[in-house]
């Protein structure tokens, strides 16, 4: 909550509309149910308060987000683009770190041989956060809609429908892991579909890498043991997956 928005450089009051407007946009991929209800209720002053946030003038001057509309000055964007664009940056970028960050340590208080391995080996800090994308997806599932008329493995998808991605359930593919059930922190991960894949690929995954590798980092010089200490709580949203809650005894 101050990691990612100092980056973009966003100003420090009102950030307390940022977890709403997050889970806010990933519950509007749908279904349009009780979860996509409740989380619209102050959509108005949510949103408001975003767009207001990521106008030129409200953003710091050394951010990412200054860094946009310098694109936008050098007509590579339109000015109303880089708007978008520093909006689609705040949208994605927090649940779904946060998310990650609490699968992490859920993971190495599940396999505490994995963190002994992490402990003896903390050059595997940067993949043991890229496993556990694979192994927990914080993104699910997500929508795309076809432009046009497809064939996938023998089925015809016509133009304009909307198409369930299963995300998670790639990651776990059997065809594609050896022992895909299995979280291994020196298992090399490259290819899985936890920050997307081609031209919808996460624009925002190597600062979240970075906030991982770096949490990892701090727990591996600082932590000896990380355990579960009471029943996790999940926070439900129609696309993200991730904890609530999660207690934890760290020594």
């Amino acid at each position: 909550m101050s990691v990612f928005p100092d980056a973009i450089g966003v100003v420090k009051e009102g950030r307390e509309n940022l977890l709403p407007y997050g889970d806010m946009a990933f519950n509007a991929f749908g279904p349009r149910n009780e979860l996509f209800e409740k989380s619209f209720a102050n959509a108005q002053t949510v949103a408001a308060w975003i767009a207001e946030q990521c106008e030129r003038e409200n953003l710091s001057e050394d951010g990412i987000g200054a860094s946009v509309y310098a694109a936008a000055d050098r007509g590579e964007v339109s000015e109303e683009e880089a708007g978008l664009l520093v909006r689609s940056l705040l949208t994605a970028g927090l649940d779904t770190t946060i998310f990650g960050i609490g699968a992490t340590l859920y993971c190495l208080a599940q396999h505490p041989e994995q963190w002994a391995k992490l402990k003896a080996e903390p050059r595997l800090a940067r993949s043991a956060f890229t496993e556990v994308i694979r192994y927990m997806s914080p993104a699910q599932t997500f929508y795309r809609t076809t432009n046009a008329e497809a064939d996938v493995a023998g089925t015809i998808i016509p133009e304009g429908q909307k198409v369930l991605l299963c995300l998670a359930a790639a990651n776990r593919d059997p065809r594609q892991w050896q022992d895909a059930d299995e979280f291994q922190v020196d298992r090399r991960a490259v290819g899985h579909v936890g920050f997307g894949h081609g031209i919808h690929v996460c624009v925002g995954q190597q600062l979240a890498r970075l906030e991982g590798e770096a949490i990892l980092k701090a727990l591996i010089d600082q932590v000896s043991s990380i355990e579960l200490d009471g029943e996790p709580e999940y926070r439900v949203n129609n696309t993200l997956r991730g904890f609530d809650r999660l207690p934890l005894h760290i020594t």
